[in-house]
Parts: structure tokens; sequence; C-alpha cells
């Protein structure tokens, strides 16, 4: 079973901790990449960003302190992918490609404040994606029944009870199921989602 994401966070204090760097590389280069390619970066230099990006998460971690505020992670993260874009265009003196917004300060700006729109945009994006990976990582610690019952239910909408007729199961059975899955999925995403 793989460890807890708040326990992933200490982890990455640990430069040597492999295991606790590749997950947040499987977490985030999705994540990063699509925000890059989206805003104004051509695809030859997205990667060369994206490790840029991690490189400066594995190099400050041992100094990032979780506020315990919600997002806390998340806008660490913000900052330092818009710090990353400042310099990407600073040392390059580029223009963002076929974007036809030649703004790029004002799109650094609004990515750095917690208020922009833009921001928020980062902000449910972020926790979506995330949200998305971690159950994807999760499923397969559970019997299929108990993911089917918890994907009825939660993902989907439906009724507990009609989701137990359906499975043949109790509705105790199926808020157990639903309660193991996210009682999972808390764990794994402590200090990464709001």
């Amino acid at each position: 079973m793989s460890p807890t994401s708040a326990t992933l966070l200490e982890r990455l204090r640990d430069r040597a901790d492999s295991e606790a760097w590749q997950r947040l590389v499987d977490l985030y280069s999705p994540l990063l990449s699509g925000w890059l390619r989206r805003h104004a970066m051509q695809s030859a230099d997205e990667d060369d960003l994206v490790q840029e990006v991690l490189l400066t998460v594995a190099r400050e971690a041992p100094q990032f302190q979780h506020s315990g505020r919600p997002g806390a992670f998340r806008s660490w993260l913000r900052t330092i992918l818009a710090n990353r874009l400042r310099e990407f265009w600073r040392d390059r003196r580029l223009q963002p490609a076929g974007t036809g917004d030649s703004d790029i300060v004002g799109m650094l700006d609004q990515l750095e404040d917690p208020d922009s729109s833009l921001s928020h945009l980062w902000d449910q994006e972020h926790d979506q994606h995330i949200a998305r990976r971690l159950l994807a990582m999760i499923e397969p610690q559970f019997a299929p029944a108990t993911w089917q019952t918890f994907r009825r239910v939660v993902l989907e909408g439906a009724r507990p009870d009609a989701v137990a007729a359906e499975m043949g199961l109790t509705v105790n059975a199926v808020f157990i199921a639903k309660s193991r899955v996210l009682q999972r999925l808390r764990s794994e995403s402590r200090g990464l989602l709001d």
C-alpha cells in the first residue's frame, strides 16, 4: 500500500526517497504540462519547463512548511510555476507563440495572485486533476464490487438503496463500501487537496 500524501509531502524532504519523488512526478507532470500547453508554452519547451518546476520543488521541499491552511501546497506549486515561467521568458526574451496574447507579465501576475480568476481556475483544475489521479491510484486497492458500489453512489450520484438492490447488498454494506474508499481517498489527498 502506498504512503499517504501527507506522508508524501514529508517524504519529499528526503531527496533519496525515489518512490516519493516518482509519485510526485506521476501526480503533477500531467497537470503542469497541460497548463504550460494552454498558457503560451510551445510544446518543444514544455518538458524542460515541467522538469525545472519539479527540480525546484525537489530543491525547496526540505524548506517547505505546510501551514495547515487549505491549498498551501497547491499555492506553493502555482508560485513555483509562475516564477519558472517568468525566468524562462526573461532568459529567452520570447513572446508566447500562437496564443494571441502578448501580455505574459499580466498572465503571470494573475497566476500568482490568489484572488484572480486565473488563480481560481488553477486551484479548481489542480484539485480535479489530483482527485482523478488519486482515484486511479487507489482503485486497485479495492475489490471490484467495493469500487463499483463507490463509483455508483459517489461518482455517479445513484441512491444508496438503488445501488444496494442493483448489487445485491444491504444499504449498510453500500455505506461501508463508500466509507472505505472515501477514507482512503482522504488519507491520500491530505495536504494536497482542500
